[in-house]
């Protein structure tokens, strides 16, 4: 993903629980969701790149496990983090 180190950094200070936090179904869901925006930006350009979109299917499927594991613990904190991603469900 080229998405820049800063990037990543700011993604991480909005979603973390606690400094240092890079582990949490938040933080993990968030910087999945960033990935998959970069990729849909890619796919309008290059919609033939099949490789690419296996990937896509990978990471839907990592964020909705992710997803379903936060829904069960902390039910307020899935709807808050769907609601700032702009996530449907």
């Amino acid at each position: 993903m080229p998405a820049s180190h800063a990037l990543k950094h700011e993604v991480l200070k909005k979603y973390q629980r606690h400094p240092g936090d890079t582990a949490s179904a938040e933080v993990q869901v968030a910087l999945i969701t960033y990935r998959l925006n970069y990729l849909q930006e890619h796919f309008s350009v290059h919609s033939k790149d099949h490789h690419s979109k296996s990937g896509l299917l990978k990471l839907v499927g990592r964020r909705r496990k992710l997803l379903d594991y936060l829904k069960k613990r902390n039910h307020a904190g899935y709807r808050e983090l769907i609601a700032q991603l702009g996530i449907r469900k």
